[in-house]
Formats: structure tokens, C-alpha cells, sequence
């Protein structure tokens, strides 16, 4: 909040008033709570750099278009029969249905959908965006697992749990935030100057020899 002073206070005395005003509960508030949620989105990305299980296939639902245009594309006939395997026939009927429905949804309103289609001459449906298909396998899953990490950052994997990541100290990063902390404690001294005589006098302005590289504690 803005602190406006009366205009016939001196300069000095401006000065005074602003050191000496305190920082206001709702500053303090914003900045503990701004501080909170950077902890939670660290906590959530630690716990996908030590979980790269998260990033399965099963995760196709959270996003059918998505994961049939990065993912699905690339696949091998075996590879999507292991992974149909581990969907058994009740999750690999869910998939087909949600993507053909995603598809057919993604027709009918272009302006919405993530995605752009649009249907051949014999009635099949592709992409309508060159730009949007990956040139490789690689970039697809690394776009793929970079979308799937913005959603759960974001906190919208409604399957998840975040409460358990959310309010676990076991996922800070200690060490990360130690540094951090040690590099803003020597952000903020400024080095002191090494002065032959006493450093308000004339004499002693002048002497000063340099820094000494010695932080002042």
C-alpha cells in the first residue's frame, strides 16, 4: 500500500518515516503466503523427479488427443500390445471410447479443443495442424511429459492425493534450500573497506585501501 508523507516534512525527515514505518501485517501475510505455495510446487516437483512411475500410460485419460497425437502415433504394434496388456480389455475400451469421443467433440467445436482435426474424403479423422505433430518419438514424449507436469503442478490430477505430497516435509529439498539461503545471506553484506584512521575523519576517508573480501558479520 502506498505510504504518502505530508508534503512539508523535510527530506530527512521522509527518509526517517519510511525507515521507521513497519511493513504491514497484510505484506507480511502475502509474502508467507506467496512463499507456501513456491514450497508446494517444489514439493510436487521433487516428488515427479523421484516418482518417473507417474508418467505411465495411464495417464492417456487425463488428456486422450494429446496422448494419441505425442505418444500413440510413435508406438510399435508391440508396444501398444504391452500396453494394452497392462490396461486389460476394460482400460483399453475406456481409451478408444474417450479419444473417438475427444475426436469427434474436437470436430464439432475447433475453437475449444486443444487439439485441431479434421475429417478425410472416406470419413476418417487426422490432424489438421502440421505444427502440432511431433517429428520424432522423442520429442513427443518429452512434450508429453512436459504437459503432464505443468497439469500436476497446477494441482488438476483430481486421482491424486496432493495432501500427501502438499504437507510432507520429506519431499523439500533440503539442500537445494540451504544454498538458496546461504547465497541471499551473502547477497545482502556488503564488504567493508579497510581504513588507516578512523573512517569519519578527513584523513581516513582518504586511506581507505579497498575491500578486503571479508564479509562484515
Amino acid at each position: 500500500m502506498p505510504y504518502f508523507i505530508a508534503a512539508m516534512q523535510t527530506s530527512a525527515e521522509q527518509d526517517m518515516d519510511q525507515v521507521a514505518k513497519p511493513p504491514s501485517s497484510h505484506g507480511k501475510a502475502h509474502g508467507e503466503e506467496r512463499g507456501q505455495r513456491i514450497r508446494v510446487k517444489n514439493r510436487r516437483k521433487r516428488y515427479l523427479d523421484l516418482n518417473p512411475d507417474y508418467f505411465s500410460s495411464s495417464l492417456e485419460l487425463a488428456d486422450p488427443l494429446l496422448y494419441d497425437r505425442l505418444i500413440r502415433r510413435f508406438q510399435s504394434t508391440a508396444e501398444r500390445e504391452a500396453e494394452g496388456r497392462s490396461k486389460g480389455y476394460s482400460g483399453i475400451l475406456e481409451a478408444d471410447l474417450m479419444r473417438s469421443e475427444a475426436k469427434v467433440a474436437a470436430l464439432a467445436n475447433p475453437d475449444s479443443a486443444t487439439m485441431t482435426y479434421k475429417r478425410g474424403p472416406n470419413g476418417e479423422i487426422y490432424p489438421d495442424d502440421k505444427d502440432e505433430v511431433p517429428s520424432s518419438k522423442e520429442e513427443g514424449e518429452r512434450r508429453w511429459k512436459k504437459e503432464m507436469e505443468i497439469r500436476f503442478l497446477r494441482g488438476d490430477d483430481n486421482e491424486f492425493e496432493y495432501q500427501n505430497v502438499d504437507d510432507d516435509e520429506q519431499w523439500d529439498n533440503k539442500a537445494e534450500e540451504e544454498r538458496e539461503e546461504e547465497e541471499k545471506y551473502f547477497a545482502e553484506e556488503e564488504p567493508r573497506w579497510i581504513s588507516g584512521e578512523d573512517e569519519n575523519s578527513p584523513r581516513g576517508s582518504m586511506d581507505r585501501k579497498g575491500e578486503t573480501g571479508v564479509l562484515d558479520y
